[in-house]
Protein backbone atom coordinates (compact mmCIF):
# COMPACT_ATOMS: atom_id res chain seq x y z
CA UNK A 1 0.00 0.00 0.00
CA UNK A 2 0.94 3.71 -0.96
CA UNK A 3 0.28 7.09 0.98
CA UNK A 4 0.85 10.29 -0.73
CA UNK A 5 3.37 12.78 1.06
CA UNK A 6 5.38 15.88 1.25
CA UNK A 7 8.98 15.03 -0.06
CA UNK A 8 12.11 17.29 -0.18
CA UNK A 9 14.58 16.40 -2.64
CA UNK A 10 16.42 19.50 -2.11
CA UNK A 11 16.68 23.11 -1.10
CA UNK A 12 12.99 24.83 -2.20
CA UNK A 13 12.77 21.55 -3.83
CA UNK A 14 9.59 20.02 -2.35
CA UNK A 15 7.27 17.03 -4.36
CA UNK A 16 3.93 15.59 -3.61
CA UNK A 17 4.87 11.80 -4.43
CA UNK A 18 3.49 8.48 -3.60
CA UNK A 19 5.85 6.54 -0.22
CA UNK A 20 5.15 2.66 1.22
CA UNK A 21 2.88 2.63 4.14
CA UNK A 22 3.76 -0.56 5.19
CA UNK A 23 2.40 -3.37 7.52
CA UNK A 24 0.48 -2.74 10.20
CA UNK A 25 2.23 -4.21 13.72
CA UNK A 26 0.36 -5.95 16.49
CA UNK A 27 1.50 -2.71 18.88
CA UNK A 28 0.54 -0.16 16.08
CA UNK A 29 -2.01 2.30 14.84
CA UNK A 30 -3.25 3.29 11.44
CA UNK A 31 -3.85 7.26 11.51
CA UNK A 32 -5.28 9.31 8.90
CA UNK A 33 -3.54 12.37 9.05
CA UNK A 34 -5.99 15.18 9.09
CA UNK A 35 -3.57 18.94 9.60
CA UNK A 36 0.12 19.49 10.20
CA UNK A 37 2.05 22.75 11.46
CA UNK A 38 5.13 23.81 9.16
CA UNK A 39 7.87 24.32 12.24
CA UNK A 40 10.92 26.42 11.74
CA UNK A 41 13.49 23.34 11.07
CA UNK A 42 10.61 22.14 8.00
CA UNK A 43 11.56 25.89 7.32
CA UNK A 44 15.38 25.05 7.09
CA UNK A 45 15.06 22.34 5.35
CA UNK A 46 13.25 23.97 2.36
CA UNK A 47 14.65 27.29 2.34
CA UNK A 48 18.53 26.57 3.40
CA UNK A 49 18.47 22.42 2.54
CA UNK A 50 19.12 21.71 6.12
CA UNK A 51 20.71 23.96 8.97
CA UNK A 52 24.49 23.64 10.33
CA UNK A 53 25.95 20.69 9.22
CA UNK A 54 22.58 18.92 8.98
CA UNK A 55 21.79 18.07 5.67
CA UNK A 56 19.80 16.88 3.25
CA UNK A 57 21.25 13.64 1.92
CA UNK A 58 18.41 11.57 0.52
CA UNK A 59 14.85 12.63 0.06
CA UNK A 60 12.69 12.90 3.38
CA UNK A 61 9.32 13.54 4.13
CA UNK A 62 8.96 16.41 5.80
CA UNK A 63 6.62 17.25 9.39
CA UNK A 64 6.47 16.34 12.77
CA UNK A 65 3.40 18.38 14.23
CA UNK A 66 0.14 16.59 13.27
CA UNK A 67 -2.92 15.16 14.22
CA UNK A 68 -5.36 12.89 12.97
CA UNK A 69 -7.91 10.15 13.42
CA UNK A 70 -7.15 6.56 13.97
CA UNK A 71 -8.14 4.26 11.07
CA UNK A 72 -7.43 1.04 12.49
CA UNK A 73 -4.92 -0.68 15.56
CA UNK A 74 -3.26 -3.67 16.14
CA UNK A 75 -4.26 -6.58 18.27
CA UNK A 76 -2.35 -5.39 20.60
CA UNK A 77 -3.44 -1.79 21.34
CA UNK A 78 -5.54 -0.34 24.28
CA UNK A 79 -5.12 3.01 24.35
CA UNK A 80 -6.87 4.08 21.12
CA UNK A 81 -9.53 2.99 18.95
CA UNK A 82 -10.52 3.44 15.32
CA UNK A 83 -12.34 6.29 14.86
CA UNK A 84 -10.23 8.39 17.77
CA UNK A 85 -8.83 12.08 17.15
CA UNK A 86 -4.83 11.99 18.07
CA UNK A 87 -1.75 14.28 18.34
CA UNK A 88 1.00 12.09 17.41
CA UNK A 89 4.27 12.44 19.48
CA UNK A 90 7.09 12.65 16.98
CA UNK A 91 9.26 11.44 19.34
CA UNK A 92 10.77 7.50 18.63
CA UNK A 93 13.02 7.00 21.29
CA UNK A 94 14.97 3.26 21.67
CA UNK A 95 14.01 2.50 25.27
CA UNK A 96 17.19 0.74 25.80
CA UNK A 97 19.65 3.03 26.05
CA UNK A 98 21.16 4.78 28.85
CA UNK A 99 19.39 8.08 28.64
CA UNK A 100 16.21 6.33 28.09
CA UNK A 101 16.23 4.11 31.27
CA UNK A 102 16.91 6.92 33.12
CA UNK A 103 13.61 8.85 31.99
CA UNK A 104 15.34 11.23 29.64
CA UNK A 105 14.45 9.92 26.06
CA UNK A 106 14.82 13.10 24.61
CA UNK A 107 17.86 12.81 24.99
CA UNK A 108 17.67 9.07 23.47
CA UNK A 109 21.12 8.27 21.36
CA UNK A 110 19.17 6.57 18.81
CA UNK A 111 16.04 8.29 18.33
CA UNK A 112 14.00 8.34 15.67
CA UNK A 113 11.85 11.96 15.13
CA UNK A 114 10.07 12.53 12.12
CA UNK A 115 11.20 14.43 9.75
CA UNK A 116 14.91 14.71 11.09
CA UNK A 117 18.15 14.70 8.44
CA UNK A 118 20.47 14.19 12.08
CA UNK A 119 20.61 10.72 10.94
CA UNK A 120 21.16 8.49 7.73
CA UNK A 121 18.96 7.19 6.83
CA UNK A 122 16.79 9.93 7.67
CA UNK A 123 13.44 9.65 10.00
CA UNK A 124 11.17 10.16 7.42
CA UNK A 125 7.93 12.65 8.52
CA UNK A 126 4.18 12.36 8.96
CA UNK A 127 2.98 15.14 6.24
CA UNK A 128 1.34 12.02 4.29
CA UNK A 129 -2.10 11.18 4.00
CA UNK A 130 -1.48 8.04 6.26
CA UNK A 131 1.08 6.53 8.27
CA UNK A 132 1.75 3.52 11.02
CA UNK A 133 2.59 5.02 14.41
CA UNK A 134 3.60 3.70 17.57
CA UNK A 135 0.27 3.48 20.39
CA UNK A 136 2.75 4.93 22.37
CA UNK A 137 2.90 7.76 20.23
CA UNK A 138 -1.01 8.61 19.99
CA UNK A 139 -2.43 10.58 22.52
CA UNK A 140 -6.18 11.01 22.60
CA UNK A 141 -7.56 14.60 22.06
CA UNK A 142 -11.27 13.96 22.20
CA UNK A 143 -13.93 16.29 20.06
CA UNK A 144 -14.08 19.51 21.73
CA UNK A 145 -10.82 21.25 19.95
CA UNK A 146 -10.12 21.18 15.71
CA UNK A 147 -7.64 18.54 14.66
CA UNK A 148 -5.48 21.94 13.60
CA UNK A 149 -5.35 23.05 17.39
CA UNK A 150 -4.70 19.18 18.25
CA UNK A 151 -1.66 19.70 15.92
CA UNK A 152 0.12 22.38 18.27
CA UNK A 153 0.51 19.37 20.67
CA UNK A 154 4.18 19.00 20.17
CA UNK A 155 5.13 22.54 19.95
CA UNK A 156 3.19 23.43 22.71
CA UNK A 157 4.85 20.28 24.67
CA UNK A 158 8.20 22.18 23.93
CA UNK A 159 6.83 25.27 25.10
CA UNK A 160 6.09 23.45 28.70
CA UNK A 161 9.57 21.91 28.78
CA UNK A 162 11.59 25.09 28.55
CA UNK A 163 9.12 26.46 31.18
CA UNK A 164 10.04 23.36 33.37
CA UNK A 165 13.96 24.62 32.64
CA UNK A 166 12.87 27.42 34.73
CA UNK A 167 12.10 25.99 37.78
CA UNK A 168 8.87 28.02 39.61
CA UNK A 169 7.41 31.24 37.98
CA UNK A 170 4.85 32.36 40.53
CA UNK A 171 4.75 35.80 40.67
CA UNK A 172 7.51 36.45 38.80
CA UNK A 173 8.15 38.85 35.99
CA UNK A 174 8.74 36.88 32.71
CA UNK A 175 10.68 38.13 29.43
CA UNK A 176 10.04 36.30 26.04
CA UNK A 177 12.42 37.45 23.29
CA UNK A 178 10.63 36.35 19.86
CA UNK A 179 7.06 36.07 19.75
CA UNK A 180 7.06 33.31 16.72
CA UNK A 181 5.55 29.85 17.52
CA UNK A 182 7.77 28.95 20.17
CA UNK A 183 7.11 32.30 21.54
CA UNK A 184 3.80 32.97 21.84
CA UNK A 185 3.56 28.88 23.49
CA UNK A 186 6.00 29.71 26.12
CA UNK A 187 4.17 32.95 26.99
CA UNK A 188 1.10 31.12 26.93
CA UNK A 189 2.58 28.00 29.38
CA UNK A 190 4.51 30.83 31.34
CA UNK A 191 1.10 32.64 32.47
CA UNK A 192 -0.05 29.26 32.97
CA UNK A 193 2.63 28.39 35.96
CA UNK A 194 2.19 31.34 37.69
CA UNK A 195 3.72 34.28 36.02
CA UNK A 196 2.88 37.87 37.33
CA UNK A 197 3.99 39.70 34.32
CA UNK A 198 4.95 38.28 30.85
CA UNK A 199 6.58 40.93 28.50
CA UNK A 200 7.09 39.75 24.60
CA UNK A 201 9.64 41.26 22.19
CA UNK A 202 10.00 40.74 18.81
CA UNK A 203 10.60 42.92 15.08
CA UNK A 204 6.97 42.84 13.82
CA UNK A 205 4.09 44.05 14.73
CA UNK A 206 1.66 40.97 13.46
CA UNK A 207 3.69 38.25 15.87
CA UNK A 208 3.47 40.94 18.73
CA UNK A 209 -0.49 41.02 18.51
CA UNK A 210 -0.58 37.62 18.52
CA UNK A 211 1.58 37.49 21.43
CA UNK A 212 -1.13 39.84 23.01
CA UNK A 213 -4.10 37.55 22.52
CA UNK A 214 -2.19 34.53 23.71
CA UNK A 215 -2.14 36.53 27.04
CA UNK A 216 1.74 38.64 26.90
CA UNK A 217 0.73 41.51 29.49
CA UNK A 218 3.29 43.86 27.70
CA UNK A 219 4.61 43.93 23.92
CA UNK A 220 7.53 45.67 22.41
CA UNK A 221 8.27 46.31 18.85
CA UNK A 222 12.38 46.12 19.29
CA UNK A 223 12.79 47.31 15.65
CA UNK A 224 11.15 50.61 16.78
CA UNK A 225 10.74 50.83 20.52
CA UNK A 226 14.07 50.96 22.85
CA UNK A 227 12.28 48.22 24.83
CA UNK A 228 14.46 46.16 26.94
CA UNK A 229 16.61 49.97 27.48
CA UNK A 230 13.85 51.42 28.87
CA UNK A 231 14.71 52.56 32.39
CA UNK A 232 12.50 50.24 34.55
CA UNK A 233 13.95 47.43 33.07
CA UNK A 234 17.55 48.72 33.66
CA UNK A 235 17.48 49.70 36.99
CA UNK A 236 18.32 48.15 40.24
CA UNK A 237 20.54 45.52 38.32
CA UNK A 238 17.12 44.71 36.18
CA UNK A 239 13.91 43.61 36.44
CA UNK A 240 13.08 40.00 35.16
CA UNK A 241 13.37 37.07 37.08
CA UNK A 242 13.64 34.89 33.86
CA UNK A 243 13.75 35.77 30.72
CA UNK A 244 13.09 32.86 27.80
CA UNK A 245 15.08 34.15 24.80
CA UNK A 246 13.27 32.22 21.51
CA UNK A 247 14.94 33.94 18.76
CA UNK A 248 18.35 32.21 18.62
CA UNK A 249 20.13 35.31 17.59
CA UNK A 250 23.46 36.30 19.53
CA UNK A 251 22.48 40.16 19.59
CA UNK A 252 19.74 39.25 21.71
CA UNK A 253 21.51 37.80 24.18
CA UNK A 254 23.36 40.69 25.05
CA UNK A 255 20.14 42.26 25.57
CA UNK A 256 18.55 40.34 27.92
CA UNK A 257 21.66 40.24 30.73
CA UNK A 258 21.38 43.52 31.40
CA UNK A 259 17.60 43.29 32.47
CA UNK A 260 17.90 40.20 34.60
CA UNK A 261 17.98 40.59 37.69
CA UNK A 262 21.44 38.95 39.73
CA UNK A 263 20.69 35.14 40.13
CA UNK A 264 17.79 35.34 37.58
CA UNK A 265 17.53 32.46 34.79
CA UNK A 266 17.78 32.22 31.06
CA UNK A 267 16.36 29.87 29.38
CA UNK A 268 18.09 29.99 25.43
CA UNK A 269 15.13 28.46 23.56
CA UNK A 270 16.06 29.22 20.02
CA UNK A 271 18.68 28.31 17.92
CA UNK A 272 20.02 29.77 14.94
CA UNK A 273 21.13 28.15 11.50
CA UNK A 274 25.03 27.37 12.79
CA UNK A 275 24.54 27.28 16.34
CA UNK A 276 27.29 29.69 17.78
CA UNK A 277 26.76 32.88 19.60
CA UNK A 278 28.69 34.96 21.33
CA UNK A 279 28.19 35.08 25.34
CA UNK A 280 28.49 38.42 27.22
CA UNK A 281 30.54 36.49 29.80
CA UNK A 282 31.34 39.20 32.53
CA UNK A 283 27.57 40.09 32.59
CA UNK A 284 26.73 36.19 33.37
CA UNK A 285 29.29 36.17 35.67
CA UNK A 286 29.20 39.43 37.45
CA UNK A 287 25.29 38.72 38.25
CA UNK A 288 25.43 35.39 38.90
CA UNK A 289 22.75 34.42 36.13
CA UNK A 290 22.00 30.76 34.96
CA UNK A 291 22.27 30.08 31.33
CA UNK A 292 20.08 27.13 30.72
CA UNK A 293 19.19 25.15 27.38
CA UNK A 294 15.97 23.24 26.75
CA UNK A 295 15.69 20.75 24.22
CA UNK A 296 12.49 19.70 22.81
CA UNK A 297 10.02 18.37 25.31
CA UNK A 298 10.01 14.88 27.57
CA UNK A 299 7.08 13.80 29.61
CA UNK A 300 5.11 17.02 28.89
CA UNK A 301 3.49 15.62 25.55
CA UNK A 302 0.51 14.28 27.43
CA UNK A 303 0.14 16.97 29.13
CA UNK A 304 -0.09 19.65 26.11
CA UNK A 305 -2.75 17.21 24.71
CA UNK A 306 -4.65 17.28 28.18
CA UNK A 307 -4.62 21.42 28.59
CA UNK A 308 -5.56 21.48 25.19
CA UNK A 309 -8.05 19.53 25.21
CA UNK A 310 -9.60 20.86 28.45
CA UNK A 311 -9.27 24.50 27.16
CA UNK A 312 -7.06 25.51 29.75
CA UNK A 313 -4.78 26.84 26.90
CA UNK A 314 -5.83 28.55 23.37
CA UNK A 315 -3.68 27.67 20.45
CA UNK A 316 -5.82 29.05 18.34
CA UNK A 317 -4.43 32.75 17.91
CA UNK A 318 -1.09 31.37 16.49
CA UNK A 319 -2.29 29.23 13.55
CA UNK A 320 -2.66 32.25 10.72
CA UNK A 321 -3.48 30.34 8.00
CA UNK A 322 -4.35 26.79 6.69
CA UNK A 323 -4.09 25.29 3.23
CA UNK A 324 -4.34 21.83 1.39
CA UNK A 325 -1.63 19.75 1.47
CA UNK A 326 -1.49 19.57 -2.30
CA UNK A 327 -0.48 23.45 -2.44
CA UNK A 328 2.69 22.34 -0.31
CA UNK A 329 4.91 24.65 -1.98
CA UNK A 330 2.87 27.73 -1.73
CA UNK A 331 2.54 26.65 2.30
CA UNK A 332 5.82 26.77 2.66
CA UNK A 333 6.21 30.26 0.73
CA UNK A 334 3.43 31.15 2.89
CA UNK A 335 5.48 30.50 6.37
CA UNK A 336 8.49 31.85 5.19
CA UNK A 337 7.05 35.49 5.53
CA UNK A 338 7.24 35.98 9.32
CA UNK A 339 6.04 39.33 8.83
CA UNK A 340 2.60 38.63 7.97
CA UNK A 341 2.58 34.41 9.02
CA UNK A 342 2.97 32.70 12.65
CA UNK A 343 1.70 29.25 12.69
CA UNK A 344 0.60 27.93 8.89
CA UNK A 345 -1.07 24.21 9.11
CA UNK A 346 -1.59 21.82 5.84
CA UNK A 347 -4.44 19.84 5.66
CA UNK A 348 -4.83 16.63 4.77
Amino acid sequence: MESLACVIHDKTDLRIEKVPLGELGETQVLVRVCAGGICGSDLHYYLNGGFGTVRIKEPMILGHEVSGTVDAVGSEVRKVHVGDHISLNPSRPCGRCTFCQTGQPHHCLDMWFYGSAMRFPHSQGAFRERLIAEEFQCEPVGDSVSLGEAACAEPFAVALHAVNQAGTLMGKNVLVTGSGPIGALVMAAALYAGASEVVATDLHDAALKKAAEIGATRVVNVSVDPGLEKEEFLSDKGYFDVAFECTGASPVLRTIIPVVKPRGIIVQVGVGLTGDVSIPMNGLVGKEISLVGTHRCNSEFPLAVRMIREGKVNVKPIITATLPFERAVEAFDLASDRKAQMKVQLSF
